[in-house]
């Protein structure tokens, strides 16, 4: 067959479900990540306390730790996974090597990833997606019952991995963290508590911002490395890739036995232990220490669960109604995902950093989870309008016309 006829998924087939989830998770997504925008994620205990807030700060990140923190980009990889099986089925059937189709797309999406990480936030999470994507040919050849075994495997394994670094006592990659620590020094930031100011002072501005840039690469390296994110992601894309091989996301109603049960089980196991694990973070043992072990085990029994239980309510909401219902109005959010999640750095570090309005640095989540929201309903009411001009978000056009190499229709014809 030609090369020609390697094509990104036609409009007319996408699942209005999937990109009614993705733009979900975009949401919890932000919530989570506005903890390190706005600084209140390195805040002492003493900075919080002497917040106006501060009684409302703390039930409101009790509340994002235990059911939003990990759950979405949970959601997020096991929908990963499920375009991967989307994009091998559809060039299978039309000869292509599906493979090469795939690995362009993921070398493009690193080197967004690479310039969103080194040149605008150290939060990214695109480029370790280019990355870890890379292991999921491996498992193609996999049977169904392989693939969700290695799944369930890869989610359990960081309890073992912690096992054996509090058996030897080790921090195996605390010379990452050491380097950042080496590249603050030589550019002259803090190495005390007023770290947690530097970038929202009065005063700091361009060179503040590149300065704090210079060193986070190695902080996100070194926090992913240590919070065994790689095979947390790697088993979430192999639940999608199970999912979408069954092609659940385009016959819902045939699955909802399923979707009750995990909906059941999810939140009956996740609420518990979401709030156990949020009640654990304030004892501030980690690994190596053994009592680290106890978040490592709430972790695992409480991300998946109740990721895959919000996955299902919606999915069983989606099959009562038809699809007729208000989530409709996330999926344009959804489909210029890539966008809005890079367009939320951008605004974060207008609205919140000295290097802008300098917002953050004296506020918790009783405020800056109001601006957050209004961020999302504003992408919401944008990507609703978007598209009923444009057939691709911005970023999702050029990431489409760089994997296929072909023009693609951007303006809708009227």
């Amino acid at each position: 067959m030609s090369q020609s006829l390697s094509l990104p998924v036609n409009l007319s087939e996408r699942a209005g479900i999937l990109d009614a989830l993705r733009g979900f998770a975009i949401l919890g997504i932000f919530l989570d990540n506005v903890f390190s925008f706005t600084g209140y994620g390195f805040f002492s205990m003493a900075e919080r306390e002497a917040l106006p807030t501060f009684y409302a700060d703390g039930v409101l990140g009790a509340l994002e730790m235990a059911f939003v923190h990990g759950k979405f980009y949970s959601i997020f990889s096991l929908l990963f996974g499920i375009g991967f099986s989307i994009i091998l089925v559809r060039n299978q059937q039309r000869g292509i090597n599906p493979l090469k189709v795939f690995y362009r797309r993921l070398f493009i999406l690193l080197l967004i990833g690479s310039a969103h990480l080194f040149l605008l936030w150290e939060g990214d999470i695109l480029l370790l997606y280019a990355l870890i994507g890379c292991l999921l040919p491996l498992f193609r050849k996999c049977s169904d019952k392989s693939v969700l075994i290695l799944g369930v495997a890869l989610i359990a394994s960081p309890i073992v991995i912690d096992v054996v670094k509090v058996l030897l006592n080790a921090r195996p990659f605390e010379f990452i963290n050491q380097l950042g620590q080496s590249i603050d020094k030589s550019n002259g930031l803090p190495g005390n508590s007023s770290l947690s100011q530097y970038l929202y002072r009065d005063g700091a501005g361009w060179k503040e911002w590149r300065n704090w840039q210079a060193s986070a690469w190695a902080y996100r390296f070194w926090y992913l490395l240590t919070t065994n994110r790689i095979p947390k992601v790697l088993g979430m894309f192999l639940f999608g890739l199970y999912a979408g091989r069954k092609m659940i996301y385009a016959n819902l109603a045939d699955y909802t036995g399923m979707f009750k049960k995990l909906r059941k089980w999810g939140f009956m196991v996740g609420i518990p232990g979401s709030i156990a694990m949020t009640l654990f973070e304030f004892d501030e043992k980690n690994i190596p220490n053994a009592w680290g072990l106890v978040d490592s085990v709430l972790y695992a029994i409480s991300v998946v669960p109740l990721c895959l239980a919000y996955v299902s309510a919606i999915c069983l909401f989606w099959i009562r109604t038809k699809g007729s219902n208000k989530w409709q109005l996330l999926a344009p959010v959804g489909r210029m995902a890539l966008t809005n999640y890079l367009m939320q750095t951008i605004l974060s570090i207008i609205i919140f950093y000295g290097l802008g309005f300098g917002v953050a640095g004296k506020i918790g989540p009783a405020v800056f989870f109001p601006i957050a929201f209004a961020i999302y309903i504003g992408q919401v009411i944008y990507s609703n309008w978007w598209f009923k001009h444009f057939n691709y978000g911005p970023m999702e056009w050029l990431w489409r016309q760089l994997t296929y190499g072909k023009r693609l229709p951007f303006r809708k014809v009227n």
